[in-house]
This record gives C-alpha cells, sequence and structure tokens, in this order.
C-alpha cells in the first residue's frame, strides 16, 4: 500500500491546482504552489491531519505564490525553489502581484539547480529546470511514485504559454521533450492548471510533441 496521499485544491484568480502530499506514515506533508487563499489552505491541512514541512514552488508568477509567505510564517516551513526564478520572487512588477495589489517580493529558503536531489516528507525528489514559460520553471519528480508536478510547462494536451517576459517557445519545447523523453510512460503529471495526465498519453496526444 502506498504511504503517500495527495490531495488538490483548486484555488486563485486563475484557478491554479494547490497540491498537498502527506506521507501517511509519518503524518509530514508538503505542498506544491500555494497560489493564494491561506485560509483555505491551513483548512484543507488541518482535515488531513498532517503537518507541514515545506512549500515547493514550480515557478514565481503571482497565481502560484501568493500564499507562499503567509504560509512559510505560520508553519516556519521553508520555501523551495529553482535558483533561476530568484529575480522573479524578488521583484513584484515580473511575478505580476504588483498588479493584484498584493505585491510580494521574497526569497526561497532553498535554491535549487537543475539535477539536484533532495528528500521532503520522506520522499525522494529531483528537480528538472524546465525553461520556457519563466526562466527558473521547474518540475518536481518523485521516482519511487512515479509522479511530476508539471507548474506551467506541461498541461494535459498543451504547454504553458510563452507571452510573459523571459518566456520562450523553443525553450518550452526542450523542456517539454526532456519530460517526454525521459520519463517512464506510467508517470502520472499533476499540472499548474485542469487535469491531471500522464506521460503516455502526452507523448501520444500532445500537438507539441
Amino acid at each position: 500500500m502506498s504511504r503517500l496521499m495527495l490531495r488538490q485544491a483548486v484555488l486563485g484568480p486563475i484557478q491554479t491546482n494547490v497540491y498537498f502530499v502527506k506521507n501517511t506514515e509519518t503524518r509530514e506533508l508538503f505542498m506544491v504552489d500555494p497560489a493564494a487563499n491561506a485560509a483555505r489552505i491551513k483548512e484543507m491541512i488541518l482535515k488531513m491531519d498532517a503537518g507541514p514541512v515545506a512549500i515547493l514552488l514550480t515557478h514565481g508568477h503571482f497565481d502560484h505564490i501568493m500564499a507562499a509567505e503567509e504560509l512559510r510564517d505560520y508553519y516556519h516551513i521553508p520555501i523551495y525553489a529553482c535558483r533561476a526564478e530568484a529575480d522573479m520572487l524578488r521583484d513584484p512588477v515580473k511575478n505580476m502581484t504588483e498588479y493584484y495589489r498584493v505585491p510580494a517580493s521574497f526569497d526561497a529558503d532553498r535554491y535549487l539547480d537543475d539535477n539536484d536531489e533532495f528528500t521532503c516528507a520522506g520522499f525522494r525528489i529531483q528537480v528538472m529546470h524546465t525553461p520556457g514559460h519563466t526562466v527558473g520553471g521547474c518540475c518536481y519528480y518523485l521516482p519511487e511514485e512515479k509522479i511530476l508536478f508539471s507548474g506551467d510547462t506541461l498541461f494535459c494536451g498543451s504547454v504553458g504559454r510563452t507571452d510573459f517576459p523571459g518566456g520562450s517557445m523553443s525553450q518550452i519545447i526542450t523542456s517539454l521533450h526532456r519530460l517526454i523523453d525521459n520519463l517512464p510512460e506510467e508517470t502520472e503529471v499533476y499540472p499548474g492548471h485542469n487535469s491531471s495526465t500522464t506521460i503516455g498519453d502526452e507523448k501520444r496526444d500532445n500537438p507539441f510533441v
């Protein structure tokens, strides 16, 4: 029986997927992309009977980070992000929180590089730097569980938009192929928006492949 419990909430102004990953043996939990509504996220964690240990950010756009600082301070836990995304996290204009009148400027507690590997809530996690949607976008891969949190790099049947500053269609296609060509087809993909998918389904059906 798997020790991983996965829950999802759709929050924020553009319906971002926030993921909660609990280790049922230790009750530790990490969350991915706390988009907004810290109160709702706290309620979700309470219902899961879990103790948060980390916040993982796939990238620094407003719709993925707006509750991150409040939750870090409330639970006294670290924020993880790709090192190449540091400038965006620090700049309310680049991360677009300025436009929503809730300007956010902060640093991650731990910056990660491509191919870094770390353990969080008892799960081994590999970092895949996947630029294209943003300069420092990344995916988090749990190899034992065959789960990928793809942020706005890979969607079901699509890829993230590349018309924001720092975006690049050629880079996101390269990042897409890195995922599609190297991860097992049975890998479950949990993106930043819309429905989940698998690497195999995207290999067969994604028009950007």
